[in-house]
């Protein structure tokens, strides 16, 4: 998990990983196979239907037709789409529509998965069901890194979090190593410590 102060360069950095931006000094190494920056509204056709926006993404990906279609298939199972696939983007739920991101964000097989504060905006079933999602690709062997706001989610989630304030890295540890090393008994007390200030959880 990033967490940091608004500006502290969270975006930033998951572009820069991601590929989307280039470094003006310094270098970013990534290792695994190909990262996949998830934005849940970008790129989202909603004429189409969930299966065939991630078809679409996987033709994109220069995957072959079969290759595509048996994909598509596996990830709609996985993410228990089965009830609304097929259907119009359009009437999408929040949460459908967080399934059907990912479902196009995995489809070339990623061993890097980035999310900038996806929770945003979210109710409260739509985190929910994010958060068991996320909890999955972990278990399945992703390196899932994800920005956010939430402290609760970052605690209950990320095997490492990582505070950056001013485009830095100010801490990095396990939730519990950072309550420890600032003798608090929350990540929000924390963090807070941590950046030196009380304002803008970010």
């Amino acid at each position: 998990g990033i967490i940091g102060p608004n500006g502290a360069g969270k975006s930033t950095l998951l572009k820069l990983l991601s590929g989307i931006l280039q470094p003006t000094a310094g270098s970013v190494a990534v290792t695994g196979r190909l990262s996949a920056l998830i934005e849940v509204g970008a790129g989202f056709h909603q004429d189409l239907t969930g299966r065939e926006n991630i078809l679409y993404f996987a033709e994109l990906h220069g995957m072959a037709r079969a290759a595509r279609e048996r994909r598509t298939d596996e990830l709609i199972e996985w993410l228990e789409m089965q009830a609304f696939a097929n259907r119009r983007a359009k009437g999408y739920s929040q949460g459908q529509r967080i399934k059907t991101a990912l479902a196009r964000a995995l489809v070339h097989g990623p061993r890097n998965i980035l999310l900038d504060e996806p929770t945003n905006g979210l109710d409260v079933m739509a985190v929910r069901n994010l958060r068991v999602l996320l909890a999955r690709l972990r278990d399945a062997g992703h390196c899932v890194l994800f920005s956010s706001h939430v402290m609760q989610e970052v605690s209950a989630l990320c095997d490492v979090v990582i505070v950056l304030a001013g485009g830095s890295v100010v801490a990095r540890g396990t939730p519990a190593e950072l309550r420890a090393a600032t003798g608090c008994d929350t990540l929000e007390d924390a963090f807070v410590q941590l950046i030196g200030s009380d304002e803008g959880l970010g």
